[in-house]
């Protein structure tokens, strides 16, 4: 083909511009969602692709040469979601574009084929792949995003009556006259309370995981003062059921007066993910988590520590990347002491371990005093 006749093209998408963009509204407003938007909105960024073409056109290449639009597409697939399109509805704003160029080129007595064909597809099918993609991309964010609040409502919704199921079932077997309680009754009852604490701990765990995917590892702490033995109190009465499983116990020895400079909400997390960790790997054992101020680094020193199975050697130095799970047991997705290191790094801190198989292992961080060098660095909250 001539390639006066792509020219000529890229001039008269130009001049009837208005014109396509009156007929291709008039398709548009057939569907419903569409039906009440104004011209801009419903516009969006489709005169900008017309001249796109106009200038591929120009171009007279198999190539792409223009750049400059290309984030339009993916922007209109978001907007479209917004308001409401379904998929299928934004494919067809791109096809009803191309069918309404077709009938302006019919009707100027071009021919369609060759390389004019190729550019009109090319820019309109690979605008269709943009919008479809950050469409699909964000549809399918906000099914998780429900999924998983929907799931955080259902374990925090079971724990209440589960723990009157757990309630009544002790208060049944106090109630139960010695001479009653026989063999059947107390099995019973000891199936009854197995059975409550195991859905409780699998009710932690699923909180657990729930919010280590949703921690952000590049949040920045936003810091106060946080008085933290009734933190780490609070803590372990959530984390109560698992230790109960596992026949661990647990000991909060931190000093009433320890105070740390801290967000919160990290804080939680880095304790959590550490004491849950260590009831994992601490059947029959014990838990003693401590805190004491370090005068030399001016920070506060803080510890979780078991004398359960212990770590090989080879593994501490990989404990604290993402992803990396214990491969002799199920132990969730691997991003718990990842998260603990990040968390504690936000602080200006860091973290290390101290273990030996078969006696236990001792995790430890720190999280420098308010005036620190490093306190600039980070993003402070009000005390």
């Amino acid at each position: 083909m001539n390639n006066n006749h792509l020219i000529t093209l890229a001039a008269l998408l130009r001049k009837e511009s208005d014109a396509l963009m009156a007929d291709w509204r008039s398709e548009i407003r057939q569907l419903e969602v569409a039906k009440h938007l104004d011209i801009p909105t419903l516009n969006d960024h489709v005169p900008d692709l017309i001249e796109e073409l106009a200038c591929e056109l120009e171009a007279c290449s198999d190539e792409t040469v223009i750049e400059g639009l290309k984030d339009n597409p993916a922007i209109h697939g978001l907007d479209r979601l917004e308001l409401g399109f379904d998929v299928e509805e934004v494919v067809g704003e791109y096809n009803a574009l191309r069918g309404v160029i077709l009938n302006l080129i019919e009707a100027h007595d071009l021919q369609v084929k060759g390389l004019m064909n190729h550019t009109i597809n090319r820019v309109i099918d690979k605008s269709i792949g943009l919008a479809v993609k950050t469409y699909a991309t964000q549809k399918a964010l906000e099914v998780q995003q429900r999924r998983e609040e929907h799931l955080s409502f259902v374990a925090h919704d079971l724990r209440a009556p589960l723990s009157t199921i757990s309630i009544a079932a002790q208060l049944l077997e106090n109630r139960l006259p010695n001479g009653a309680s026989d063999e059947p009754t107390a099995n019973l009852l000891a199936t009854l309370g197995r059975n409550v604490t195991r859905l409780n701990e699998l009710i932690v765990k699923v909180i657990q995981e729930e919010n280590n995917l949703n921690a952000d590892p590049n949040e920045r702490a936003r810091r106060r003062d946080v008085e933290l033995k009734p933190l780490v109190d609070g803590l372990m009465r959530d984390l109560d059921p698992m230790a109960v499983s596992s026949d661990a116990k647990l000991f909060n020895q931190i000093p009433a007066e320890i105070i740390v400079f801290a967000d919160p909400n990290l804080l939680t997390l880095v304790f959590q993910n550490l004491i849950s960790n260590a009831i994992s790997y601490t059947p029959h054992g014990n838990i003693i988590v401590g805190a004491r101020q370090d005068p030399e680094a001016n920070a506060v020193e803080c510890w979780v520590s078991d004398n359960g199975a212990g770590i090989p050697s080879g593994r501490t130095q990989k404990v604290f990347e993402k992803l990396v799970t214990d491969p002799d047991r199920n132990a969730g997705m691997g991003l718990g002491l990842a998260i603990v290191r990040q968390f504690v790094e936000a602080h200006g801190g860091n973290v290390s371990v101290d273990s030996v198989v078969g006696v236990g292992s001792t995790f430890r961080f720190n999280l420098p005093n308010r005036g620190t060098s490093n306190e600039a660095s980070l993003a402070v909250g009000k005390t």
